[in-house]
C-alpha cells in the first residue's frame, strides 16, 4: 500500500465512522431511521401492550388446559417479539405482554380473538379440532403454471395426522370440501385433492400473501383448548424507567471510553487502530439492531457486552502476536502480516464455538434466551469483521503513511514461564470447596423451608397488585416511595413496576402476598398516599418463565455444549481438548451458581442471560490457550516435557487472558456502578462469571487436558506427534 492509498484508506474509514455515528445518533430522516433511539426495546426498557384474556364458560379450566393455552399463545406472540411474555393471572385469566408497541387496538385486531376452531366434513360432522393442528404458516409454492402462489401450510399433531388421514381418505374420491369453521363462521373450504397421510397439508386459492397470513393466524390462534375473551388491554410503561436506559447508555459510553484509553496506553498505534475499529463495531451494531428489528432487553445488552469483550479479545490476540514477531527480528510490515495470520485460528475457533452456542440458543430457545442469542450472534459476526478486516486495514494504512518505527508497535518481552500445572492440586481443591459450599448453602436454604435459590416472580409467580393513585407518579418516584413498602411487606427485594399510560394506574408485581399481607399493603397505601381501597385489586400470577422455556433453555445449552465439544474435537484433532473446555465451562457455571446461592441474588430473566454469557465467555477464553498449546506441541517424550509446553503456552497467553478479561470486566463494572437495582443484580454475578472464566481458563482447563492427555491414552510419542499436526 502506497502512502497516498494509506491516507485515502484512513480518510474513508474515518468518514464512514462519522457518517455511521451521525446515523446512529440522529437517524437518516425525521423518523430517526437507523438511530439508537429507533431500536425496538423490551418491556423492561420501554414498555409495550398488556392484554388480559378470560376463559369463557362457567366451569373452571384445568391447569393442564391453561398451561397448554399459555404455551400456544406464547408461540403466537413470538411473531411480534421474542421478548413477549404470557402468564396466568388468577385461576381463569391469561395475561399477554408485548414489548415495543404502543397501539393496543392494532395488536388486538391483528392477534385476533382466541376462539374455537373445528374442521367439518361435507355433512357437518367434526373430523378435526383446532388442537389437532400443530402449526399453520403462510408460504409461497410453485403452481402448475410455474408461478409463485400464496398458500397456507398446515402441520398436524400426531393425533391430528391420523384424523386428517381418515378425513381426506373419505373426501378424496369426490374431491369433497373440508370446512374450516372459526367461532361458527366458515373461514375456508378447501377441496381435498389427495389422501394426506403425513400430517402436512397445503391450502391454496389465496388472492394475496396477506390473505394467507390472516388465515394462518386465525388457525393458529384457534388451535387452543380454551375459548378466551378480551377482559382488558392497556399500554404499559417501562418496568425499569427512563433512568435505567439513560444510565445504561452512560455506563456503556464510559466503559467504552475506558477500554479505548486502556488499549491505546498498552498497545500504542495498534491500540489506536483497534479503538477506531471498536467505534465502528459499536456503530454497526446499532445500525444492524435497527435493520434486523431486534427487540433489545437486558438480556440483549448482555449479548452485546460479551461480543464487545470478544471484539477486544481478537485485537489483543493479534497485537500480542505482532509484538512476538517483532521480538524475533521481523520488520513491522512482516510482523503485522504474520501476526494476523498466526492469530487467525485462535480468533476463528473462539468465535465459532460461541457462535454455535448462539445459533442453537436462537433456534431452540424462547423469549429471553432467543433475544440474547440474536444480539450475541450479531455481535460476533460484526466483531470478526472489525477485528480481521477493519483493524488490519487501519494498521496497514498507518504503516503506509510512514509510521514504521517498531517502538510504536511494541516488542514482546521474554516470557517468564509460571508453573501453573505444579499448582493444579491447589486449584482443584479451591474450586471444589467453592462448588461444594454452594450446594451446601442451597441445601441449608432448602432445609430451612425456603428455596435453594432466591427465585424471583419470573420463576415462581407471585402477586400482581393494581393501584389507582390520586396523582400521576413517575417510575422513579414509585421506586423511591412505594416499592420499599411492598418490599418490606413481601420480604422480597424483587418488585416490578409498570405504569398504565393515560391513567394513574400502576401495576406492581411482587412475591406472593397472603391475605394478611394484602390487607397490610392496602392499609399502608391508604394511609400514606390516600389511595381508595376500592381501587386496589390483587391477583395471583404464574411465572413468566414457563416450564417449556426453562426446558428449552437447558436443552439448548446441552445441545450447544455438545456441538462445541464436537467442533473443538474436529479442529484440534483431540477430543480431550473439547472435554476439557466443557469441564471448565461447567465449573464456571457451578461457581456462579454458588455465588447466586450465597449472595441470594435474585434468580429471574437476567439469571438465564448471565449463565448464557458465562458459557460463551468461558469457551472463548479457553480456546485461545488451547490454540497456543497446539502450536507449541511438536514433540515430547516425557510428562515433564509436556508439562513444560503447557506452562509455556499459558504464560505466553497470560497477558491476553488478563487484558481481555479486564476490558470486559470494566464494561460490566461501570454498568454495575451506574445502573439501577435490577441492572446491578445482573451485572454483579456477571462480574463474578468473568473473573471465574479467566481463572478456569488459566488454572483449570489446561490442567484438565494435561491429566487426560497423560492418563487417558496418547502415551506414545508417535501418537502425540500425529495429534500435534
Amino acid at each position: 500500500m502506497s502512502k497516498k492509498k494509506g491516507i485515502i484508506t484512513l480518510v474513508c474509514v474515518i468518514a464512514f465512522l462519522l457518517a455511521g455515528t451521525w446515523t446512529a445518533v440522529f437517524g437518516l430522516d425525521s423518523a430517526k431511521t437507523g438511530s439508537a433511539a429507533n431500536i425496538k426495546q423490551g418491556l423492561d426498557l420501554a414498555g409495550g401492550v398488556s392484554i388480559t384474556y378470560q376463559v369463557v364458560g362457567d366451569e373452571a379450566p384445568s391447569s393442564e388446559d391453561m398451561a397448554d393455552t399459555i404455551y400456544k399463545l406464547q408461540q403466537r406472540v413470538d411473531n411480534y417479539s421474542t421478548e413477549a411474555q404470557v402468564y396466568q393471572e388468577g385461576s381463569d385469566r391469561i395475561n399477554i405482554e408485548i414489548p415495543g408497541v404502543t397501539d393496543a387496538n392494532a395488536i388486538l385486531e391483528e392477534l385476533g380473538k382466541p376462539g374455537s376452531l373445528t374442521f367439518l366434513d361435507k355433512d357437518g360432522k367434526e373430523v378435526l379440532s383446532g388442537t389437532d393442528v400443530a402449526d399453520a404458516q403462510a408460504a409461497y409454492q410453485t403452481n402448475s403454471m410455474n408461478n409463485q402462489e400464496p398458500v397456507v401450510s398446515l402441520t398436524m399433531t400426531a393425533d391430528g395426522t391420523k384424523k386428517f388421514a381418515d378425513a381426506t381418505k373419505a373426501a378424496y374420491p369426490n374431491h369433497d370440501v373440508i370446512y374450516i369453521v372459526y367461532d361458527n363462521q366458515v373461514i375456508s373450504a378447501p377441496s381435498v385433492q389427495a389422501e394426506i397421510t403425513d400430517g402436512k397439508a397445503v391450502i391454496n386459492g389465496m388472492s394475496s400473501f396477506e390473505e394467507a397470513e390472516n388465515l394462518a393466524s386465525i388457525i393458529r390462534i384457534g388451535g387452543l383448548k380454551l375459548e378466551l375473551e378480551e377482559l382488558r388491554s392497556n399500554v404499559v410503561g417501562a418496568q425499569l424507567g427512563s433512568a435505567a436506559v439513560r444510565t445504561s447508555l452512560i455506563a456503556g459510553a464510559i466503559g467504552l471510553a475506558i477500554v479505548i484509553v486502556f488499549m491505546i496506553a498498552v498497545y500504542w498505534i495498534p491500540g489506536i487502530a483497534s479503538s477506531i475499529a471498536l467505534c465502528i463495531y459499536t456503530v454497526l451494531v446499532v445500525l444492524l439492531l435497527n435493520g434486523f428489528d431486534v427487540t433489545l432487553t437486558l438480556s440483549g445488552i448482555a449479548g452485546i457486552i460479551l461480543s464487545i469483550g470478544m471484539a477486544v479479545d481478537a485485537n489483543v490476540i493479534i497485537f500480542a502476536r505482532i509484538r512476538e514477531e517483532i521480538a524475533t527480528g521481523k520488520t513491522v510490515k512482516s510482523a503485522i502480516q504474520i501476526g494476523f495470520k498466526k492469530a487467525l485460528s485462535a480468533i476463528i475457533d473462539g468465535n465459532v464455538t460461541t457462535l454455535i452456542a448462539a445459533v442453537v440458543l436462537y433456534f431452540m430457545g424462547t423469549g429471553t434466551v432467543k433475544g440474547f442469542a440474536q444480539t450475541l450472534a450479531l455481535g460476533i459476526v460484526v466483531s470478526l469483521f472489525t477485528a480481521l478486516v477493519v483493524t488490519k486495514l487501519i494498521l496497514n494504512a498507518f504503516y503506509a503513511m510512514g509510521i514504521r518505527n517498531e517502538k510504536f508497535y511494541g516488542r514482546a518481552k521474554e516470557t517468564k514461564v509460571i508453573d501453573f500445572l505444579g499448582k493444579k492440586k491447589i486449584f482443584f481443591i479451591l474450586s471444589a470447596v467453592v462448588i461444594i459450599a454452594g450446594f451446601v448453602t442451597m441445601g441449608v436454604h432448602k432445609g430451612n423451608g425456603g428455596d435453594a435459590l432466591n427465585y424471583s416472580l419470573e420463576f415462581k409467580g407471585g402477586t400482581s397488585t393494581s393501584v389507582e393513585f390520586n396523582e400521576d407518579m413517575s417510575i422513579e418516584e414509585l421506586d423511591e416511595k412505594v416499592v420499599p413498602i411492598i418490599e418490606e411487606i413481601s420480604k422480597d427485594a424483587n418488585v416490578q413496576t409498570q405504569k398504565v399510560q393515560g391513567s394513574n394506574q400502576v401495576i406492581f408485581k411482587s412475591a406472593t402476598l397472603d391475605v394478611s399481607q394484602r390487607e397490610e399493603l392496602n392499609s399502608r397505601l391508604e394511609e400514606e398516599f390516600g389511595v381508595d381501597p376500592e381501587k386496589i385489586t390483587a391477583e395471583t400470577i404464574s411465572s413468566t418463565i414457563s416450564s417449556e422455556m426453562r426446558t428449552g433453555a437447558v436443552s439448548a445449552v446441552v445441545v450447544s455444549t455438545v456441538l462445541m465439544l464436537l467442533y473443538v474435537w474436529f479442529r484440534f484433532k483431540d477430543v480431550r481438548f473439547g472435554a476439557s473446555s466443557v469441564a471448565a465451562l461447567v465449573h464456571d457455571v457451578l461457581v456462579v451458581l454458588a455465588f447466586y446461592a450465597a449472595a441470594r441474588v435474585s434468580v429471574g430473566n437476567t439469571f438465564i442471560a448471565c449463565m448464557l454469557t458465562i458459557v460463551g465467555y468461558s469457551i472463548n477464553a479457553t480456546i485461545v490457550i488451547f490454540d497456543r498449546i497446539r502450536e507449541n506441541m511438536t514433540s515430547y517424550k516425557t510428562k515433564e516435557e509436556l508439562a513444560a509446553i503447557v506452562n509455556r503456552s499459558i504464560s505466553q497467553t497470560l497477558s491476553r487472558s488478563i487484558f481481555t478479561s479486564l476490558t470486559t470486566f470494566i464494561m460490566v463494572a461501570v454498568l454495575y456502578i451506574l445502573g439501577v437495582s435490577s441492572i446491578k443484580e445482573f451485572a454483579l454475578p456477571l462480574m463474578v462469571g468473568i473473573a471465574c472464566g479467566t481463572y478456569s481458563s488459566i488454572c483449570l482447563a489446561s490442567a484438565f487436558w494435561y491429566l487426560l492427555r497423560t492418563r487417558v491414552g496418547g502415551k506414545k510419542v508417535e501418537k502425540d506427534k500425529k495429534a500435534a499436526k
